[in-house]
């Protein structure tokens, strides 16, 4: 994973962004809803960790 490409998406949703990972090996995908006023930095490092315990399952 240390190695992968990750995608980052972000989508305004209201009052809240959908934030989207995407390892770019695998093609595996999660996302989560924060408001819009959480800093971006804060929302990729959210999906990352997700995303990384996502993969950590398979």
């Amino acid at each position: 994973m240390a190695d992968t490409a990750v995608y980052f998406e972000f989508v305004p949703l209201g009052a809240q962004v959908k934030v989207s990972a995407i390892c770019a090996s695998t093609g595996v995908e999660v996302s989560l809803l924060v408001p819009k006023t959480t800093p971006q930095t804060y929302m990729q490092d959210l999906a990352l960790r997700k995303l990384r315990r996502r993969l950590a399952q398979d």
